[in-house]
């Protein structure tokens, strides 16, 4: 496996309050562009163990218990639409805890491209283990491919509009499955933001309905030296107070294209070019996506490529010898 999502860099956020250019990479957390990442081991165990648990129950799969004993045969896992392919080590893994002795023959990575009959993978031994773990492995397939699909969709509309702006992804995930869809994202060709409340300081609008922007940075950088200062500004003056204040990035929230780029304009008189990151984020659609990338946002954060995108369809076929 590759190495796991490494956090911010510890003297990213300090480097950017002394005025030097600022490193995305590290200041976001994320995986090398030689090729997408699989997710951590043991996340993927815990969370197919508790898939098959729910979906096994205390007396077996009673269905499959009718299928002759000793029958063995082949399946193949095939694709019934275009997009990205993410999760095979879920789906490996579920086959792997329902019978260790199933063999799967992957023919297609994460990361990859999809279209209608696509052969994703091979997998054969007894027909029992197969029937069994065939829900729980789609479920993963089907799920994380979806996320990855729509990311792809993302980044390739922002991208058309500005080839330096990253899709980011965000906080709202599916609960327990949040470093699965992480990695679904990367798959997808997108970026990570903050893995867990640990990884950062984001200052959002709720902390300043208790303190001041220029305190909270200030508290911030005495506090955690080391780490990614963010301030979500609603509007113009709140980005010159933030900027001012040392901030390593600011988050425009709902702003419209035209304001982000006058924002953008703002940050950029304020400072040397890329020592303050600017994000656009809330309610960006596919249609909107290329308009926040041109009005000049380095990253556009997209809750919907975690919490809302669909399946993507994908089925098991039974392979007659």
């Amino acid at each position: 496996m590759t190495p796991r999502l490494t956090h911010t860099d510890a003297g990213a956020a300090a480097d950017a309050h002394a005025g030097i250019e600022i490193d995305a990479d590290a200041l976001l957390g994320v995986w090398p562009s030689s090729g997408p990442p699989d997710p951590p081991v043991d996340a993927v165990r815990a969370a197919v163990a508790r898939a098959i648990s729910e979906d096994v129950g205390p007396l077996g799969d009673l269905t499959a218990m009718l299928v002759p004993e000793g029958d063995v045969g082949r399946v193949r896992v095939v694709s019934r639409a275009d997009g990205v392919l993410a999760g095979r080590l879920c789906a490996l893994e579920a086959f792997s805890q329902i019978d260790a002795t199933l063999a799967v023959d992957w023919q297609i990575l994460d990361g990859e491209w999809l279209v209608p009959g696509s052969v994703v993978a091979e997998v054969s031994g007894p027909m029992r283990s197969i029937l069994t773990a065939e829900r729980t492995a789609l479920n993963f397939l089907c799920h994380l491919s979806g996320v990855a699909t729509m990311t792809r969709q993302f980044v390739d509309a922002v991208t058309a509009a500005n080839s330096a702006t990253r899709v980011l992804d965000t906080r709202k995930t599916t609960p327990g499955l949040r470093v699965l869809e992480k990695a679904a994202v990367r798959a997808g060709g997108g970026w990570n933001h903050r893995a867990g409340l640990s990884d950062a300081v984001l200052v959002k609008d709720n902390h300043l309905g208790r303190l001041g922007i220029t305190e909270a940075v200030a508290a911030a950088r005495r506090a955690w030296p080391g780490r990614m200062v963010e301030v979500e500004c609603d509007r113009p003056e709140q980005v010159s107070e933030a900027v001012d204040a040392g901030v390593s990035a600011v988050l425009l929230d709902n702003m419209t294209p035209s304001l982000v780029s006058e924002c953008v304009a703002l940050v950029r008189a304020r400072g040397a070019p890329g020592t303050v990151l600017v994000e656009a984020s809330g309610g960006v659609t596919l249609d909107t996506a290329p308009a926040f990338a041109a009005a000049g946002a380095d990253l556009i954060s997209v809750g919907a490529i975690t919490h809302s995108a669909p399946i993507l369809d994908l089925g098991l076929d039974l392979v007659e010898d």
